[in-house]
């Protein structure tokens, strides 16, 4: 399966110190979930929250969200005991922060299978700092495990010296990067959170955003910012119905020997009708996610 084909409209962060928190996310409809060991948990509750997390996972109850666990860096003292333990969690993937390089994600692979990792279990990496950006096409490309990129946003404002603005435009070229590197490699990749709560619009702005650029999805940092950030990045009924319509003229054609077809005044191309059946598969497994949910 394509690493990009499953639903990754909104993924929360979860902070691992918070019991409560993890439960509660077996109930929440985002469609994935980044179980964190990193920023939201302090130094005094590393320890506790590495086998929070781990223990969460293996108990299992998260349906079909995609679980990340988030693990504290390589340079710190926590990075190493982090990996061990949670290649053996269950999780559908380990999220690096601060990666810089290829080499990094080589190593964390190293420490993974060391310690019993599946080969399913992925790896995606943070993208944080001037210096992940510009070996964003190394880092994707660094092992066949890679699934997907993150973009750290807040950091990497900082790390810029930039203005966080509505429109991004100083970190504009930094995600077109990113991206472009994400799809020459074939990975998933996520938009930065946005931080202000109380800015409905602003944050639906920066939902629009991300999915105009061509995000799957965007992380989030609260509960309430699931169900309009899902809102989204959710395929519209009529561009569903459209992609439907040209899948099936264009099918009708090729029986003809022809290789296009003219659909309501518009040329119709292979090109146009892989796009559709993506656009198509996303609205199915959306609902098939959705429905489980509810059951």
């Amino acid at each position: 399966m394509p690493k990009t084909a499953r639903p990754r409209r909104s993924m929360l962060y979860m902070p691992g110190s918070n019991v409560r928190a993890l439960d509660k996310a077996r109930s929440l409809p985002a469609d994935a979930l980044i179980l964190d060991l990193e920023d939201s948990v302090a130094p005094d509750q590393k320890d506790a929250a590495r086998v929070n997390v781990c223990e969460a996972v293996k108990a299992g109850g998260y349906g079909m969200r995609e679980i990340l666990v988030r693990v504290n860096g390589l340079a710190t003292r926590w990075g190493f005991d982090d990996i061990a333990l949670a290649s053996k969690c269950g999780a559908d993937a380990l999220l690096l922060p601060k990666v810089e390089s290829a080499d990094a994600i080589r190593q964390m692979e190293t420490i993974m299978r060391a310690n019993g990792a599946p080969d399913g279990m992925a790896i995606w990496a943070m993208m944080e700092t001037p210096r992940s950006i510009v070996e964003s096409q190394r880092i994707a490309e660094a092992t066949p495990r890679m699934g997907g990129l993150v973009m750290g946003t807040s950091d990497l404002a900082k790390e810029l010296d930039c203005a966080h603005t509505r429109e991004r435009l100083p970190m504009i070229t930094s995600l077109g990067l990113c991206l472009l590197a994400a799809r020459a490699a074939g990975l998933a990749i996520l938009d930065g959170v946005y931080l202000d709560l109380a800015d409905e619009d602003g944050f639906a702005y920066s939902c629009r955003q991300g999915a105009e650029l061509g995000f799957d999805g965007k992380t989030l940092i609260h509960p309430k910012q699931v169900g309009p950030c899902n809102k989204v990045f959710t395929p519209k009924e009529s561009d569903v119905a459209w992609s439907r319509k040209i899948i099936a003229a264009h099918a009708e054609a090729a029986e003809r020997g022809a290789g296009v077809c003219v659909v309501d005044g518009r040329l119709i191309e292979n090109l146009h009708v892989e796009s559709a059946q993506r656009l198509v598969a996303m609205a199915e497994a959306i609902t098939k996610m959705e429905a489980e949910a509810a059951a």
